[in-house]
Parts: C-alpha cells; sequence; structure tokens
C-alpha cells in the first residue's frame, strides 16, 4: 500500500499534542458550585470509562479522515511505455507488377508484394519503441495506417493490403508526398521514410525528385529500395483452361531516381533482387537508425480513501449515538 500524498500523514503527530491540551485544560463546568462537597456523590463520575471510550471514538475518527487525506491506495500493476524518438513511414508499392514472382519464401515462390509484406513484418517486430505508419500507392498514395506504437493494430492493416485495390500505375512522389504529410507537424529526434517500388514514376502530380526536396527541407531521411530481379521477372497468369503459367516480363526499375532521393536526404538506395537481400536491407536500415530510447512507467492504482473516509464517519456516528444514548451525559 502507498500514500499519493504522505507528507499529510504528519498531521497525525498533532493528535497526541491536541490530546495532551484538551486533557490538561479540561472541560468547561456546566454549573457552580460554592462547594464541592455538594456534588461528591457524583464526582466519580468524570473520568469514567464511558466518557474515556467516547473520547477515543472522537480521536479514532480524526485519526481516520487525516488518513484519507493521504489519499491511501494499493498498487494494481505496473506499465511502462518505451518511444526511442524515431518516427518511420513506410511505403508499399501495390502496382500490378508487383504481381512478379521472382521472390521465394522456404523454397516456395511468391510475388514481390508477400515477400515485402513478411520482411516488413519482421522489422515491425525489431522496433517495438518506434512509431510506424503505413502508405500504400499504386496510381494513388492512400494512408493504409497512422503513426502508431500499436503495432498489432500496424500488422492488421499490412495485412489488409493487397494488389488491385488501387488503380495501378506508379506514383511514387505522391507516395513520398503522403508520408513526409504524416510527419510534418511531429516532434521527433529522428524522421525517416522507407520507400520500396519496383517501378518508374508514370502517375501522381508531384515528381519524385521535387518530394525528395522537401524531404531534405524537413529533414527526413529517405531510404528507398528498389525490388525485383535483374533483366526480367516471371509475371504469372492464368491461360484458357484455367491453369497458371509464367511469362518472362522485363524489369524496369528507376534506379537513377530513387539514387538520387535517398542522397538528397541522406538516405541511402538498396537494390533487392532476392529474398535474402531484401531482409539484409531491413536489417541494415534497423542499424542504422538506433537511438536512446524514453521510457515512461505507468502505475494502476486501487484507490482506498473512500473506505477511510467511511469508516471514520462510522466511528464518528457511533460517538454521537452513544453520547446521546446509553452514555448520556447531564448538561
Amino acid at each position: 500500500m502507498s500514500f499519493a500524498h504522505p507528507y499529510l500523514l504528519l498531521l497525525l503527530l498533532l493528535l497526541p499534542i491536541l490530546a495532551w491540551l484538551q486533557g490538561k485544560r479540561g472541560q468547561n463546568s456546566a454549573f457552580l458550585y460554592s462547594s464541592v462537597q455538594l456534588v461528591k456523590p457524583l464526582s466519580g463520575l468524570t473520568r469514567s470509562r464511558a466518557g474515556r471510550i467516547l473520547l477515543m471514538l472522537r480521536w479514532v475518527a480524526l485519526t481516520l479522515f487525516i488518513i484519507a487525506l493521504a489519499q491511501p491506495r494499493f498498487i494494481k500493476g505496473e506499465s511502462s511505455s518505451r518511444a526511442s524518438g524515431i518516427d518511420i513511414v513506410v511505403a508499399v508499392d501495390l502496382s500490378g507488377s508487383m504481381a512478379a514472382e521472382d521472390f521465394e519464401i522456404e523454397r516456395k515462390r511468391v510475388n514481390r508484394l508477400t515477400i515485402a509484406k513478411d520482411v516488413l513484418q519482421k522489422f515491425i517486430d525489431h522496433r517495438p519503441a518506434d512509431r510506424i505508419g503505413l502508405v500504400a500507392f499504386a496510381g494513388r498514395a492512400y494512408i493504409a495506417s497512422p503513426l502508431t506504437l500499436d503495432h498489432d493494430f500496424l500488422r492488421q492493416n499490412l495485412d489488409r493490403l493487397y494488389l488491385g485495390m488501387i488503380e495501378d500505375r506508379t506514383a511514387i512522389g505522391s507516395a513520398l508526398t503522403s508520408a513526409l504529410n504524416r510527419l510534418r507537424d511531429l516532434k521527433s529526434k529522428s524522421k525517416i521514410v522507407i520507400l520500396m517500388t519496383d517501378g518508374q514514376n508514370n502517375a501522381g502530380k508531384v515528381p519524385p525528385l521535387t518530394a525528395a526536396e522537401v524531404a531534405q527541407t524537413m529533414k527526413v531521411k529517405v531510404y528507398t529500395i528498389g525490388v525485383g530481379t535483374r533483366g526480367t521477372a516471371p509475371m504469372p497468369y492464368v491461360n484458357v483452361f484455367g491453369q497458371k503459367e509464367y511469362q518472362q516480363v522485363a524489369v524496369d526499375i528507376d534506379e537513377e531516381t530513387l539514387t538520387k532521393m535517398a542522397d538528397r536526404t541522406g538516405g541511402k538506395y538498396f537494390r533487392a533482387d532476392n529474398s535474402d537481400n531484401l531482409r539484409k536491407i531491413y536489417a541494415e536500415i534497423d542499424r542504422l537508425e538506433k537511438t536512446e530510447m524514453d521510457v515512461k512507467k505507468y502505475r494502476q492504482y486501487e484507490e482506498l480513501f473512500a473506505w477511510a473516509i467511511l469508516a471514520g464517519l462510522v466511528v464518528l456516528l457511533l460517538e454521537i449515538i452513544l453520547s446521546q444514548t446509553v452514555w448520556r451525559k447531564l448538561p
């Protein structure tokens, strides 16, 4: 048990002093007599046991009220919140070319979006103290998740992403602009954007390098990742018999623009042409973006002051009832 205002317990030290002063002064007489011999038969009642009990009840009630003022409480539990001061927005490409299956998970061929979501899940697990947001883009950019420390909520929104949910094409500049808008009003030690794409900017009203200049002004570091094998990649399709087949399509990543975007903001460009490389890229970003964490502790309390007040009122009421009934005294 603890007290919210323990210094108020010092008032308890005054009670013995007040009791001593009251006993020393005594109580005012109700009647004046010319001689104490006239009331000698009643003199034995002045220090009766009943009077001592009633006085004791009054002091107990006062003690309980002082304890209530100090706000006693039980600690029900403790929790802590860690914040590193790094805010991260991840922009994920959902254009049609992300359906190319040039990556593997456990020796099974998967498309680019599937491997991106798998690696990003593990990256989120390694950054429990960071606020992370999510931008999904293709022909346009959308906020898939606001920046949050609730990473379960973030994972749920990541799982909801699928190819075809946004009209096709690739708006890289718009994606970076949307990410910057999420970071604009935040006060943090470090702000970064991780932009993952497998194509060239061919949609949106904001050129990628213009968005990068805005990021530079805002002191936001941009890491860009070009996703896809070099040369050609297998793109799945369904033939006339309903069977899944593949055709080789050219991989056309604008590495020059992605490199300039990263360089202008103090970030870095990476090329992920296989599953292992993509994992290493996120591991390197995780290693590069580290800072000291601020830990905030929270406690849950069960307040007990109401019980102390209730007990004090019961004792005070008992004292009043006894003094006015069985132990009623002459005026």
